[in-house]
C-alpha cells in the first residue's frame, strides 16, 4: 500500500513537471508567433514607407543612403526588406515608376517637351531617358507621344473590360476643386483585378475592430492602370477618419498611414460596376485632359467612394474620381 502511494506521488510529480514544460513551450511558441507578427508588421511598414517615398519624390535624385539613415537601418537591410515585400529591388522600382510617370506625362502634357518630362521624372540625362523608355515600351517617346500609347493602352484595358460595351463619358461635367491633404490608413494591393475585394474586406475588418463610425473609403492609383501592366499596378485601399475623437482612440494601430497631397483636382462623378473606372480613367487621360487645356502632375489620382462595389451586395459603385491638374 505504501509503495502504491509512493508510486502515485512520483507519478503526480512527473505529471506536474510535464505540464509545466508544456505550458512553457506554449508560452514560447505564442511569444515567438507574436514576435514574428510584430516583426513582419514593422518590416511591412518600412517597405511601404520606402515605396511611398519613391512615388512622392520620383522627380528628384532619390538617395537610398539618406533614406536608410532616416529609417535608422543599414542600406543592405533596407534593400532586403523591400525586396521581400515587393519581390523586386528598390532601384528596379524607381526605374519602373519613373518610366510609368513619364509615359503618362507624354500623353497628357502636350506643351511639355521630352526633355521637360525627363526632368520631371528624375532623369538628368535625356540620352539615358530615351534608352530606358524604348527598352520598356518598345518605341521612342516621340512615337509614344504621337499616338503609339493608344494601341499599348488598349491591350491592357481589354484584359479587364469589355471593349464593345461603350460608355458615353462626354456627358460628365467635371468640377475643378481645391483639395486639402488627406491622412489615411491603408492596405497596399499588388495588381488590379477582382481580388482587390479581399483587401477591402480586410480594411473593413480593421474599421469594425476600431469601432469607427465616420470615415471615407478611398482608392489611390499610384500607377496609371491604362499604361501599367495590371499585375504591376500599385492599388492602395485607404480609410480616412472623419471624427477627431475616433482618431485619438484607435485601438489597433497595425496599419501604416500616408498623406494624399493637397492640390487642384478635376473631380469626375461616376456610378457603375467593376471595370467602368478603368474606362473612365482611359477617357480622362486620352480625351478630356488633352482637350481641356490642363496638364497633370506626377501626383497620384484617387477615387472617394460613396458606395464601394467591392463591398456592396449589388457590386455597384458611386464615387468621385480626382485627377491632379495644373493650368498652362
Amino acid at each position: 500500500m505504501k509503495e502504491y502511494k509512493k508510486l502515485n506521488y512520483y507519478s503526480l510529480q512527473i505529471l506536474l513537471i510535464l505540464l509545466s514544460i508544456i505550458a512553457n513551450l506554449i508560452y514560447i511558441i505564442c511569444y515567438n508567433l507574436n514576435m514574428k507578427k510584430s516583426t513582419h508588421e514593422k518590416r511591412a511598414k518600412i517597405a511601404n514607407y520606402v515605396m511611398n517615398y519613391i512615388y512622392k519624390y520620383i522627380d528628384t535624385n532619390i538617395n537610398i543612403d539618406e533614406l536608410s539613415l532616416e529609417l535608422k537601418i543599414s542600406k543592405f537591410h533596407l534593400h532586403r526588406i523591400f525586396k521581400e515585400e515587393f519581390k523586386k529591388n528598390i532601384y528596379e522600382s524607381i526605374k519602373s515608376i519613373r518610366l510609368q510617370k513619364a509615359a503618362n506625362l507624354l500623353i497628357t502634357n502636350k506643351y511639355s517637351t521630352i526633355t521637360n518630362i525627363a526632368n520631371m521624372t528624375g532623369y538628368s540625362s535625356q540620352t539615358s531617358f530615351l534608352r530606358a523608355f524604348k527598352e520598356r515600351f518598345s518605341m521612342t517617346p516621340k512615337m509614344w507621344k504621337s499616338g503609339g500609347y493608344k494601341k499599348y493602352s488598349n491591350k491592357i484595358v481589354e484584359k479587364i473590360v469589355d471593349m464593345n460595351e461603350n460608355i458615353d463619358f462626354s456627358k460628365i461635367e467635371p468640377s475643378i476643386v481645391k483639395m486639402p491633404e488627406i491622412k489615411a490608413y491603408y492596405i497596399r494591393h499588388q495588381g488590379y483585378d477582382k481580388s482587390i475585394k479581399q483587401t477591402w474586406q480586410k480594411l473593413q475588418t480593421w474599421i469594425y475592430t476600431n469601432d469607427i463610425k465616420e470615415y471615407k473609403q478611398i482608392a489611390l492609383h499610384h500607377d496609371n492602370p491604362i499604361i501599367t501592366p495590371l499585375d504591376e499596378c500599385q492599388y492602395i485601399a485607404l480609410v480616412s477618419l472623419e471624427n477627431e475623437e475616433e482618431k485619438e482612440n484607435l485601438k489597433n494601430l497595425s496599419l501604416p498611414s500616408l498623406i494624399i497631397p493637397k492640390g487642384i483636382y478635376a473631380k469626375f462623378p461616376l456610378s457603375g460596376k467593376y471595370g467602368d473606372v478603368i474606362k473612365l480613367i482611359q477617357w480622362v487621360y486620352h480625351t478630356w485632359l488633352i482637350e481641356s487645356g490642363y496638364e497633370t502632375s506626377p501626383n497620384p489620382s484617387y477615387a472617394i467612394y460613396h458606395k464601394n462595389h467591392f463591398l456592396s451586395d449589388d457590386a455597384k459603385f458611386e464615387l468621385d474620381y480626382y485627377l491632379p491638374i495644373r493650368y498652362v
